[in-house]
């Protein structure tokens, strides 16, 4: 007799089918599990003993074979242990093979039978809904699992509760979504006093989801501006926030299994490494840029990372996907972030202060600015220096607009682009400015003779490459969003471009 569970394995946020079969035949004793699986699943054949043991099941003496299928699809992970379990249970006769049919089981197993949470239950939770399967997981995976819809789960705390559920002898409670959790004070632009043009330019930023860069000397206010940004940003649609707790799900940060409303947002040291950036290790897992998705990705000090590590992003912020390569497969997870970044002009940070820059102008702002390379630098829609505030500023100047005040213009805009881009794509993807291909935006920027006499002259001047070209184009469209929408005028790309000037270039002409 061969006892089967189906169980998965996971490819990004991909949940795939894996069947577990076990057969006990006669022969040695052993116990043997096959199929590709990595050392933590080689180690669950004594999690599993003792966790038998503990419930006071002993394996027989006979040759027990494990078979995990396909058998040419990697397995990671110490969430086998469980359906590894319970397969042994069947073909023991301890549970009917009738009780697992439909059922899709993953969990780890403590050596006192208990069974631990483990990563990707809301992944997991939502293939089994599609297969028309329920699902078997940790208690404390319940939550979670539970936000995947009308899906029948099981979430024992231990072994021996499943069995006994099974049995009939308990009942186990139906696990309820998690609570999201009361969301906390974000810092207000009220505070920020000065710095109108870098304020005018966050706003943008928000309402288009651009990608932005500040420029400026220590203590301009560059970290103080981007730490107000998800104050600013409308909240995250019920799909949105499904896709960011899948990312969350499978890197094991999802508390609570709770789904916030709230756009993640990111701010990695500068140490950081491309793993942990972009994603890898041993198990591929997802980096800052995929747990920022549909949120913001915050890099201060930004010269200061390893440049390949930068370089690394090119494509995510391209594609809106991080694909991790292997040997032997390949993973894909979701990187649609906002880019917003922050850097000094120089290594001593004063390269635009007269009298308190060093004496290696303009050499030190060129070696220090290179550090990023050109093709990034392209990809960043605003790009903008931050002059330093004055004492006269901070004693007298006025408290800035509140952050609800400028969050519902940005909403405002949000929904025009939300309108707009539903209307061409007939409903199929929710898209801002910011994703708007070269095609979409020839139908929603229609310039006139002036506009396209300032692109062609601002083109050659400041030497755009098409994707610049574009950057530009979709820029000028938020802007004119950001006022009720209608056509792009030539002041709509004047402002554009404005935003467009390379740091560099100007620190060296000044």
């Amino acid at each position: 007799m061969v006892a089967r569970i189906n169980t998965v394995a996971f490819e990004g946020v991909e949940a795939r089918d894996v069947g577990v079969q076990v057969q006990i035949s006669p022969g040695v004793p052993a116990f043997t599990i096959v199929g590709l699986g990595d050392k933590a699943v080689a180690e669950s054949r004594e999690r599993v003993r003792a966790a038998l043991t503990a419930i006071g099941l002993a394996l027989p003496p006979k040759r027990i074979t494990v078979n995990l299928a396909p058998a040419d699809l990697p397995k990671e992970g110490s969430h086998y242990d469980l359906p590894i379990a319970l397969a042994l249970m069947t073909a023991l006769g301890v549970i009917p093979q009738d009780a697992m049919d439909g059922l899709c089981v993953l969990g780890e197993l403590g050596l006192d039978g208990t069974i631990a949470p483990v990563t990707g239950a809301l992944p997991a939770a939502i293939a089994a809904n599609a297969a028309d399967r329920g699902l078997v997981c940790p208690e404390a995976c319940g939550p979670e699992a539970a936000w995947a819809g009308d899906i029948e789960i099981i979430a024992p705390a231990t072994l021996l509760e499943f069995v006994n559920h099974i049995k009939g002898v308990q009942v186990l409670p139906v696990p309820r979504p998690g609570t999201p959790p009361q969301l906390g004070t974000v810092p207000d632009m009220a505070d920020i006093k000065g710095q109108e043009t870098a304020k005018r330019a966050l706003e943008v930023a928000a309402a288009g989801a651009h990608n932005l860069l500040f420029v400026g000397p220590p203590g301009a206010g560059k970290s103080m501006l981007a730490s107000r940004l998800p104050g600013i940003l409308p909240p995250m649609t019920p799909k949105e926030m499904l896709d960011v707790a899948m990312v969350a799900s499978v890197a094991g940060v999802l508390e609570g299994g709770a789904l916030s409303p709230e756009r993640p947002f990111r701010a990695p040291h500068h140490s950081a490494s491309m793993a942990a950036l972009v994603g890898g290790g041993i198990k591929a897992k997802p980096g800052e840029v995929s747990l920022a998705h549909n949120g913001v990705l915050f890099l201060d000090e930004l010269a200061e990372f390893a440049r390949p590590v930068l370089d690394a992003l090119r494509q995510p912020l391209e594609t809106g996907a991080a694909v991790i390569a292997r040997a032997n497969h390949h993973v894909s997870y979701p990187a649609r972030v906002q880019l917003v970044a922050a850097m000094n002009p120089c290594r001593c940070g004063f390269a635009s202060e007269p009298g308190m820059a060093c004496g290696r102008l303009p050499r030190c702002a060129q070696d220090y600015q290179t550090r990023v390379s050109g093709p990034l630098m392209d990809r960043i829609d605003i790009q903008l220096d931050v002059p330093p505030v004055s004492a006269a500023d901070m004693r007298h100047g006025v408290a800035g607009e509140p952050s609800a005040a400028i969050a519902a213009r940005i909403k405002a805009a949000r929904d025009i682009q939300t309108q707009r881009y539903a209307e061409i794509t007939d409903g199929q993807t929710v898209m801002t400015n910011a994703q708007a291909d070269g095609q979409v935006l020839e139908r929603v920027v229609q310039l006139d003779a002036a506009g396209l006499d300032l692109m062609d002259k601002a083109a050659e001047s400041m030497r755009l490459s098409a994707r610049g070209y574009v950057r530009v184009l979709r820029v000028a469209r938020t802007l004119c969003d950001l006022e009720g929408g209608g056509p792009v005028t030539r002041a709509h790309l004047a402002e554009a471009l404005s935003f467009r000037r390379a740091p560099a270039q100007a620190i060296v002409a000044a």
